[in-house]
């Protein structure tokens, strides 16, 4: 899934620390080990963003007291992913780097690249946004920016019009779309161009959660792609196929792209009742509409599905983005350096940028967001929430995650039927 914002075991290295982080090389499988320098100078990489003048604030206040120096470089969005890969293969290894987690940090573990942080951070955090910062049971990767769940936008005004409230089941769900149609109205604004079939991945992720619950996905992302074959993902699909058929989406939204002039605009306007989509929606209504963004625009969680194993208090979307530490890192300055992830200042400073921090004590700061409201729903959200799944192709990463984008596609379009949406997924591997 697209991220706005922007985004296992060998070496046996126990490095030398104190207090609150204990890190060790990812994967460590013996009691022997070798001491290094726990202070030094650590390089820090991070993706361009406007958050990063926090991590630059961190940074200085951190040289001015802290064991060590923390070097920040900025690294452009395009590129990224290539840079660090080849980076991390060479002398040239940054210390800390900003990631999205999952997928993006498995290949690292296994090339025993990573050290495994300390479980005194975990306390720092909400415990569904470490998920994706766990590979194997070792937590690799700290939250560094906000969280950005996905739930249903809807236009306040349509609903009030129609005489209906927002869905709380599935049946709800279906059952608004022949409403909205009979008014003219585009029941779920979707993307459907070849760019932005992501957009399409969210109905599926959600879909599977709510009728298997988050175990499924878990064990197909560790490596059983065969799970693919459950019964839970052919029932997806034909759900589906549906919402297809029925018109929920439209006639015309292959041709439909997200953000403004295409999904966004259409629920601006009216003429879309709803679009399934993450957190970031606010911050593109905003810059399109702040009227429409502060008063027009409601939103609810994704639906409970009858039957379905899955808790309804589940979320899937980005849980956060993360930073990683290395084995080239001095430990004690990488120690120093994380605490800073979830002092007040940094908080504070993420709240001011309109993130929604995953820290424990990020609720007190949210007081000042720019939409208290609004952050302190997406808050909730993620707090309540007994599992936080990432996407899928960041989870996956991009070898898995495209071809699965591509085989979604292709059942939203009406080019597969949901049985040969299944085989589709399947051949992906084999």
């Amino acid at each position: 899934m697209k991220n706005i914002t922007a985004s296992r075991k060998r070496a046996c290295i126990t490095l030398a620390v104190s207090a609150a982080l204990v890190v060790t090389a990812a994967g460590c499988g013996s009691s022997s080990s070798t001491a290094k320098s726990s202070t030094g100078s650590a390089s820090l990489w991070m993706l361009q963003d406007p958050t990063n003048s926090v991590s630059q604030s961190a940074v200085d206040a951190y040289n001015t007291t802290g064991p060590g120096k923390v070097s920040m470089n900025v690294i452009a969005t395009d590129g990224y992913k290539d840079k660090l890969r080849t980076a991390m293969g060479s002398s040239a290894m940054p210390g800390i780097f900003f990631n999205w987690g999952g997928g993006s940090l498995s290949d690292y573990v296994k090339a025993g690249k990573l050290v495994t942080l300390d479980s005194d951070l975990i306390s720092h955090f909400l415990p569904s946004a470490l998920q994706a910062g766990t590979v194997d049971g070792k937590l690799v990767g700290v939250p560094s920016r906000g969280t950005q769940p996905v739930f249903l936008f809807y236009n306040k005004k349509v609903f009030t019009d129609a005489g209906v409230t927002p869905p709380k089941t599935w049946t709800d769900l279906v059952s608004l779309v022949p409403v909205f149609k009979a008014k003219g109205i585009t029941p779920f604004a979707v993307a459907g161009t070849a760019t932005d079939s992501w957009t399409e991945l969210m109905w599926i992720e959600y879909l599977v959660d709510r009728l298997a619950g988050p175990d499924l996905f878990s064990k197909i992302a560790a490596g059983d792609w065969n799970l693919w074959s459950d019964p839970a993902i052919l029932k997806t699909a034909q759900m589906v196929k549906q919402l297809v058929d029925s018109g929920a989406f439209g006639s015309n939204f292959a041709s439909v792209s997200y953000g403004a002039g295409g999904t966004s605009t259409l629920l601006d306007k009216g003429k879309a009742a709803m679009v399934l989509m993450g957190s970031w929606e606010y911050a593109t209504q905003q810059a399109a509409d702040a009227t429409f963004a502060k008063s027009g625009l409601g939103y609810v969680p994704f639906p409970s599905v009858e039957g379905g194993k899955g808790n309804p208090a589940d979320v899937v979307g980005n849980p956060t983005n993360y930073l990683s530490v290395t084995t080239s890192a001095p430990s004690q300055t990488a120690e120093a350096f994380l605490k800073t992830t979830y002092s007040d200042s940094y908080v504070a400073g993420l709240v001011a940028k309109g993130e929604v921090p995953v820290t424990t004590n990020a609720k007190a700061a949210l007081a000042k967001a720019p939409d208290p409201t609004y952050a302190m729903f997406q808050y909730n959200l993620v707090a309540n929430a007994p599992s936080f799944t990432q996407s899928w192709d960041q989870a996956l990463g991009l070898t898995l995650g495209t071809p699965l984008l591509t085989v979604i596609q292709k059942l939203f379009n009406g080019q597969d039927t949901p049985e040969q949406f299944v085989s589709g997924v399947l051949a992906i591997k084999h």
